[in-house]
């Protein structure tokens, strides 16, 4: 019996350079963006790595591409253009 998922649409925020490469990888493994995200996330949630060796030099490349030089020690430093921030 499969199981039947209910989705939600949502907008979110994300560094442009991390959605670009994001999006060239979905493209990449013929997935749509949100199954990639929810994948990666699932895998997240279980402490298991979402990527094999061999996706993990596509990234690479899609990164240099991109020219996405963050890494997850950015993660918590990131902050919004002041144009862009909420009043």
């Amino acid at each position: 019996m499969a199981n039947t998922l209910i989705r939600t649409q949502t907008g979110v925020r994300l560094e442009t350079r991390t959605l670009k490469t994001l999006k060239a990888l979905a493209e990449y493994l013929d997935l749509s963006l949100g199954d990639l995200l929810e994948g990666i996330v699932w895998h997240a949630f279980e402490g298991r790595p979402a990527f094999s060796p061999e996706t993990l030099a596509k990234i690479d490349q899609l990164k240099a591409v991109y020219g996405l030089d963050l890494t997850a020690a950015d993660s918590h430093t990131l902050c919004e253009d002041s144009d862009d921030a909420p009043a």
